[in-house]
């Protein structure tokens, strides 16, 4: 990397969609010796305090986006007040440039460096561009894209777009996982991957669907991730059905899991869909149909495509499921088909590919 390059902001926030691809990006910059320090939000900050390696400032956010008069202004004055405090973090703080992550979260860091004459970039995983980096786009030196199919780019920015592949974590990027072909466990090993926005539905879904394979004689092992006021009601469930499962709340360490399955079930979240494609875990993808632009079925529609999954919407989940999974236990070979459409896939040079245009902006900067 350029010797000018010694300090980056990293603004995000909100949901692990945002959060994971930013600690996966300082992680990578502190290992490059690079001052690294993150701006998150209250949530954000759920998940990277227990990081001690991290410096973190934690500045509230909010979206504009409210159909009540009162919220709208409340939201209004919550932004301008973490603009100011972006303002004089940065001013504080004097970075080469600051990296935003998506999300409202990003905004006010991104338009205090806006101010200040710090350029900035913005990163869309997505195959929608969020509302967030639409607005940001044009004062952006440059957008970071994992896909070049990306959606609502008005043409006269699209020369700001550079596609650098998926940001996860290294650990998952060289992740191999051991495939038996043989199948000598008749179970077909399930992990299910709730997450905040999924947790509710499928603990209240997928039992009875668990259940219902089970009283046709289609073997299974469930890993699920849940929420912790969640455990009693699932344990005692699994229990009383006689299924085989385990169950786990958040975990940083989801490579345990991957490394024990054949199968997942998940939402349609960028970063866990990346994540998933390049361990080559097949995978059925239930789209959140309340996502922003309804981005998350357009996640899934494009992977589904690309034969590196299943899809089914959550309106057909109850009908859909249950028919998919006996089809992949009649038929193991369906699994192999999607590993191997997988594995023509890699974000490998996703971190080269960072150093490389980050490069051109400090030369161009300096």
């Amino acid at each position: 990397m350029n010797k000018k390059l010694n300090k980056i902001i990293i603004a995000t926030g909100g949901s692990g969609g945002h959060i994971f691809p930013a600690y996966s990006l300082a992680k990578h910059f502190i290992g490059k010796k690079i001052n690294i320090e993150i701006i998150t939000d209250a949530r954000g900050l759920r998940f990277l305090k227990k990081n001690d390696d991290l410096k973190i400032t934690e500045i509230p956010s909010a979206t504009i986006f409210k159909k009540n008069i009162l919220q709208f202004f409340l939201s209004l004055l919550i932004i301008l007040y973490s603009i100011l405090r972006s303002f004089i973090f940065l001013l504080l703080n004097r970075a080469n440039f600051v990296f935003g992550m998506g999300g409202h979260s990003s905004f006010p860091t991104c338009v205090a460096a806006k101010i200040l004459g710090i350029p900035f970039i913005i990163y869309e995983n997505n195959l929608h561009i969020g509302k967030t980096n639409k607005y940001l786009l044009p004062f952006a030196k440059k957008i970071f894209v994992s896909n070049t199919e990306l959606e609502g780019v008005p043409e006269k920015y699209k020369y700001k777009m550079c596609n650098i592949g998926n940001i996860i974590r290294k650990e998952i990027i060289n992740f191999n996982q051991v495939s038996d072909n043989s199948y000598k466990d008749k179970r077909l090993k399930i992990l299910v991957l709730g997450g905040s926005q999924a947790a509710k539905l499928f603990a209240e879904k997928l039992p009875q669907i668990f259940k219902k394979c089970k009283n046709t004689e289609i073997p299974l092992k469930v890993y699920q991730q849940c929420l912790p006021e969640q455990n009693q009601f699932l344990t005692s469930f699994y229990k009383d059905s006689n299924i085989d499962c385990e169950l786990f709340n958040f975990s940083s360490n989801i490579l345990e899991y991957f490394s024990k399955i054949d199968l997942a079930i998940t939402r349609s979240g960028s970063s866990m869909l990346a994540e998933l494609l390049n361990a080559n875990i097949p995978f059925i993808s239930v789209p959140l149909p309340t996502s922003a632009d309804n981005h998350q079925l357009k996640n899934a529609i494009y992977y589904e495509k690309n034969q590196y999954s299943y899809l089914i919407e959550e309106k057909d989940l109850s009908e859909k499921l249950f028919k998919l999974i006996k089809l992949i236990h009649g038929d193991r070979s369906l699994l192999e088909q999607i590993i191997n459409k997988q594995k023509t896939y890699s974000d490998k040079a996703v971190y080269e590919n960072i150093d490389i245009e980050i490069d051109r902006i400090i030369n161009e900067e300096y």
